[in-house]
């Protein structure tokens, strides 16, 4: 689905990439996470085309992106900025889903049909004006465009960035939902909570390179990895790591309350 091979990247205005490799494979929700200034939002946007490696390949959906247009890699992949003001365009909410589709489809009724799903699914009132609404309302239709293209790689760059937190859990509940339904999703985040409840693969920049690929669960249990990238582990496995636990592989609602539980008797032991 995504593959960089030896991928180096370098310009004064972004981030340096370096000697980066991986693969995504269809199906698959990684989140790519390290500290500011990693080389985060340069990768995403080397993934869609919107940048070129100076050395290496990026190929996405079998297509090299050094070779085909960035409108090409867009009829399969989907692309949200942090900002959702940087891609809205439209003066309503009905004209920007509708924007989208019709470079998608060709059939003027199935546009139509299209847009009136993805309003209904998102709860949105089509004539309202996009940039009247609130951050989190804004964010919801710029992913509503996105989604009526129906992409079948999905690229989020900090989707919760300025959210509250019931925006946060709607947001996140949709994205959990496409890729139940199949769709490849590569998040870029620095909220760990968030990456440890709804990722599954984690891919770890530090300073432009590819540090650690793994489970989010191994991921979020190497010290040595997580201090090397200034990331924090989520709640959970630093209260595991304070208390010589183990986060496993698997942790049910219980087990981590029983290790709240467990971290709070210790502690209160100690004094």
């Amino acid at each position: 689905m995504l593959r960089f091979e030896n991928v180096f990247f370098y310009r004064e205005s972004a981030n340096t990439i370096s000697e980066v490799s991986f693969d995504l494979r269809e199906g698959e929700f990684a989140a790519l996470i390290g500290e500011n200034g990693a080389g985060k939002s340069t990768l995403c946007r080397l993934c869609n085309g919107l940048l070129k490696p100076a050395s290496g390949r990026v190929t996405v959906c079998g297509h090299d992106t050094a070779t085909v247009s960035t409108s090409r890699i867009a009829r399969d992949t989907g692309f949200l900025f942090q900002n959702p003001d940087m891609q809205l365009c439209q003066n309503t909410v009905y004209g920007e889903i509708m924007f989208g589709l019709e470079y998608a489809l060709s059939d003027p009724e199935e546009r139509k049909r299209r847009t009136g799903e993805i309003l209904e699914l998102f709860s949105l009132d089509g004539g309202r004006d996009p940039f009247s609404m609130s951050r989190g309302e804004r964010q919801h239709v710029a992913l509503a465009s996105i989604l009526a293209c129906k992409p079948r790689l999905l690229i989020l760059d900090e989707p919760t960035t300025g959210l509250d937190y019931r925006e946060c859990v709607t947001i996140m509940g949709i994205i959990s939902r496409l890729h139940s339904d199949g769709t490849t999703i590569l998040m870029v985040s620095h909220d760990m909570e968030v990456v440890a409840d709804f990722a599954v693969r984690a891919l770890v920049l530090s300073k432009g390179r590819l540090i650690a690929d793994g489970p989010v669960r191994q991921i979020m249990k190497d010290k040595k990895v997580l201090d090397e990238a200034s990331l924090l582990p989520p709640q959970i496995p630093a209260l595991a790591m304070l208390i010589g636990g183990d986060f496993s592989d698997v942790l049910t609602a219980d087990e981590m309350a029983e290790t709240a539980e467990r971290a709070v008797r210790q502690k209160g032991a100690r004094k």
